[in-house]
């Protein structure tokens, strides 16, 4: 099995299409005993049948065709190649129900009594340490806590390496069609073109694991957000001028800092930006594709 194992690693890795070759010669030869090139040839090509007798998975059976060397281990082999449905990178009900909740959310920007509710139910928590700390403090907090939390989440909810190979596939295809181009395999291009429109189901997959955590940070900051969008409309500042990093003094939290944006608002940006990169180096977190 180890060696049939790298020998059909070793063709899918050369040429992607080697896969769906390989499980027709298997499937053939299994109704028929034997599989010659004429059972195949609608499906395979010259050089896919040639290479499959090359490497010594095809095995002459005494001018009666071919038969399959080590089935058990080809269809083992297979079977490991094809990917499994990932439970982890589909959307449960829970995760469904996060994004209604953070949809939900968003409204409160635009409606006052969405916005009043979640602020004064969050002051009931939040209040406190405002009591005890500065406001530009309260904001560092806030700013780490969610951080912490989209770190956390996209470390547990993404799977980086499975983008990385689907980012090498594509690359593979590329240079593969380059080199059909060059030659003028007309068959082998028509080939990549299907491998293509089938990797693009999996783009969506991509495309749906990286909203995922997407959600369940947004049910985290949103509420964070409106609470201080709320509180800043409250606060009392009793004429006390605040000094700002980089812009000085302000009237108050709600002073333009850059361009429309509020001073509360730059801070939290840019205590957010800082100290999301420490806790990601902390911990770990890739959060790119490798």
């Amino acid at each position: 099995m180890a060696r049939t194992g790298e020998k059909i690693d070793r063709l899918v890795a050369e040429d992607g299409s080697m896969e769906g070759a390989i499980e027709t010669v298997l499937s053939t030869a299994d109704e028929q005993g034997t599989v010659s090139w004429g059972d195949v040839s609608d499906d395979l090509s010259s050089g896919q049948w040639g290479r499959l007798i090359e490497t010594g998975l095809l095995i002459d059976a005494d001018g009666d065709g071919f038969v399959v060397d080590d089935p058990e281990g080809v269809q083992e082999a297979l079977e490991v190649a094809e990917p499994e449905d990932d439970e982890e990178s589909s959307w449960t009900t829970w995760d469904k129900l996060a994004g209604v909740g953070a949809v939900s959310l968003i409204l409160g920007y635009s409606i006052p009594s969405i916005k009043n509710t979640v602020g004064t139910t969050l002051d009931t928590v939040l209040g406190p340490v405002e009591s005890m700390l500065p406001f530009y403090m309260v904001i560092l907090v806030l700013a780490t806590l969610t951080g912490l939390w989209s770190a956390l989440l996209q470390d547990n909810l993404m799977d980086m390496s499975g983008m990385g190979q689907h980012q090498e596939k594509m690359e593979q295809l590329k240079e593969r069609r380059e080199r059909a181009k060059e030659r003028g395999d007309d068959e082998e291009l028509d080939r990549i073109q299907q491998e293509q429109m089938e990797m693009m189901s999996d783009q969506m997959g991509m495309f749906k694991q990286q909203i995922r955590p997407m959600v369940w940070i947004m049910l985290f900051t949103i509420p964070i957000f409106l609470w201080l969008y709320w509180r800043t409309g409250n606060l009392d500042m009793n004429g006390v001028a605040i000094v700002m990093p980089l812009f000085g003094e302000i009237a108050n939290w709600n002073a333009g800092t850059l361009g429309p944006w509020p001073a509360w608002l730059f801070w939290y940006f840019v205590c957010s930006l800082s100290f999301s990169q420490i806790v990601r180096k902390a911990l770990n977190v890739q959060t790119t594709p490798t």
